[in-house]
C-alpha cells in the first residue's frame, strides 16, 4: 500500500520559480552535462526503476487495466535504455535558448531582434506513461524550464523512481534539483490546485483523455496546451499501390496500437473498394485486427472477410481512439468524401493519404489541417523523435503557439531586444 505524503504545492511552485530563474541563464554546456548525467543515472538505476514498475504493473493487472494501458505503463530494460539514448540525443541537439531571430535596423538606427528564452515553469499532467516523465524533464532542462509533473496513479512508483534518478543526477553535477519536481500523491484534488498555481506556473500541458483536457480547459487559470487525443485516418485513393498501402496501414495500426498516432480508421475510394477491401481484411486477419465497417465496406467485407473478424460499426465508432487492435473501415466516393469524413470525425492529430495521384495528394494536404498530414507514409511518424526533435513533451492539436510534436523550440518564447545609441523618442 502506498503511503501518501502531504504535498505543499505552493512550496513546490515557489521552488520551481526560483529554479527557473537560475536555469534561464545556464550555458548549453552546463545543461548538456546535466542531461548526460541523467542518461547515465537511468541506466545505472534500471533495476530499481523496473522493480518499482513491476509493482505498478501488478496493481494495474489486479485493477483490470486494459492491455493497451498496461503496454503504456510497462518499463523494461530495452525501454529504459531507449529513454537514456533519447536523453543523450536531446543533449546533442542545438540549444534554441539565446538565439536571436528576425533582426532588423529601424530607420532611426535602433537595432531590434527577438531572442528565444525559456517559458519558465511548465506543469504537465499525464496518465499511464512513465516515459513522459523523462521526455518532459529532459526537454524542459535543455530549454531552461523548470517542471512540475503529475502522473497517473497507475504509474506512481515508476515515476517516483524515475524522478529520484533525475534529481540525483542533477545534484551530482550542481544543477538545481528543484528544476524537476514530482507530485508524489494520487490525490486528484491536487490537479485542481496545480491548475490554479498561476503565481508560479506559466503553462499547463495535459497528456491524457478528453476528460482530462476538458478539466484543464475549464478549471485552469494558467494557459493550457492540449493534444495527444488521436482519431487518425488513412485514405486509400483509387490510384494507390495496394500492396504498399497495406504495409503502411499495418504499421500505422499494428506496430503500437495503444499510442495516439496509430491509425483508427481507413477510408477507401469507392473505385478501389471491391479489390482492396478483401486484401485489407486478409492482412488485418493475419495481424489479429478486428474491423468495424459500415455501408458498402461492410457489404464487401461480409462477402469476403478472408478470415478477419468483421463487425458492423456503431454510431460512435468512427469517433473512437481505439488504442487496441481495432480498425474502422468506410468507403467514400473520392478524396472529397475522405476530407469531409475527417472534418466530421477527426481530432486534427495525424491523417494521411495513400495515392499515386499528385493532384489528389495536393488537395488532401491543402484541405486537412491536422497537426501532421502524411502522403504515402504511416501516421506513426508524428512523433518528436521521428521528426528529429529528440523527444516531445506532447503532440499539440491546438492552433496557438505550437502544433504537432512539441520539442525544444516549442518550449521557448521570446523577448524583444532593442539596442540603441542613446536614442530618445521624439
Amino acid at each position: 500500500m502506498l503511503i501518501e505524503n502531504k504535498i505543499d504545492l505552493q512550496a513546490m511552485g515557489r521552488a520551481a520559480k526560483v529554479s527557473s530563474r537560475q536555469l534561464g541563464t545556464l550555458t548549453t554546456l552546463v545543461k548538456n552535462r546535466a542531461l548526460l548525467a541523467i542518461a547515465d543515472a537511468l541506466e545505472a538505476q534500471a533495476g530499481a526503476i523496473m522493480a518499482a514498475n513491476a509493482l505498478d504493473m501488478a496493481d494495474g493487472r489486479a485493477q483490470g487495466l486494459s492491455e493497451a494501458l498496461l503496454d503504456r505503463l510497462m518499463l523494461n530494460q530495452k525501454r529504459i535504455a531507449a529513454l537514456a539514448e533519447d536523453t543523450r540525443r536531446v543533449a546533442a541537439l542545438p540549444d534554441p535558448v539565446g538565439a536571436d531571430f528576425e533582426s532588423r535596423v529601424l530607420p532611426n538606427g535602433l537595432r531590434l531582434s527577438k531572442r528565444r528564452i525559456p517559458i519558465g515553469v511548465i506543469g504537465v499532467i499525464y496518465e499511464a506513461r512513465p516515459n513522459v516523465t523523462v521526455d518532459v524533464a529532459t526537454l524542459c532542462l535543455k530549454t531552461g524550464n523548470a517542471a512540475i509533473l503529475r502522473g497517473g496513479k497507475e504509474t506512481l512508483r515508476s515515476n517516483i523512481a524515475l524522478v529520484n534518478a533525475i534529481q540525483g543526477a542533477l545534484s551530482e553535477v550542481g544543477y538545481p534539483a528543484n528544476a524537476v519536481q514530482y507530485i508524489e500523491s494520487p490525490d486528484r484534488a491536487l490537479i485542481g490546485e496545480l491548475l490554479r498555481l498561476d503565481a508560479y506556473v506559466d503553462m499547463i500541458i495535459p497528456r491524457g483523455g478528453a476528460a482530462l483536457h476538458k478539466l484543464c480547459r475549464e478549471q485552469s487559470t494558467i494557459p493550457v496546451i492540449t493534444g495527444g487525443i488521436g482519431v487518425c485516418h488513412l485514405f486509400v485513393d483509387a490510384s494507390a499501390d495496394f500492396v504498399r498501402a497495406l504495409d503502411v496501414i499495418e504499421n500505422a495500426r499494428v506496430q503500437r496500437p495503444s499510442v495516439c498516432n496509430s491509425c483508427d480508421t481507413v477510408l477507401v475510394h469507392r473505385d478501389a473498394a471491391g479489390a482492396f477491401l478483401p486484401m485489407l481484411a486478409e492482412r488485418m486477419s493475419d495481424c489479429s485486427v478486428e474491423l468495424r465497417a459500415t455501408g458498402e465496406a461492410l457489404t464487401v467485407l461480409t462477402k469476403d472477410a478472408r478470415g478477419a473478424r468483421v463487425i458492423a460499426a456503431g454510431p460512435e465508432d468512427f469517433d473512437q481512439e481505439w488504442m487496441a487492435l481495432i480498425l474502422g473501415v468506410k468507403v467514400v466516393d473520392d478524396v472529397e468524401g475522405a476530407i469531409q469524413h475527417i472534418y466530421a470525425h477527426g481530432s486534427e492529430h495525424s491523417d494521411g493519404i495513400l495515392t499515386n495521384d499528385w493532384r489528389n495528394a495536393t488537395r488532401f494536404v491543402d484541405a486537412i489541417n491536422s497537426s501532421a498530414v502524411f502522403v504515402n507514409a504511416s501516421t506513426r511518424f508524428n512523433d518528436g523523435g521521428q521528426f528529429g526533435l529528440g523527444a516531445e513533451v506532447a503532440v499539440s492539436t491546438q492552433k496557438l503557439h505550437a502544433r504537432g510534436p512539441m520539442g525544444l523550440e516549442e518550449l521557448t518564447t521570446y523577448k524583444w531586444v532593442c539596442l540603441g545609441d542613446w536614442h530618445v523618442r521624439e
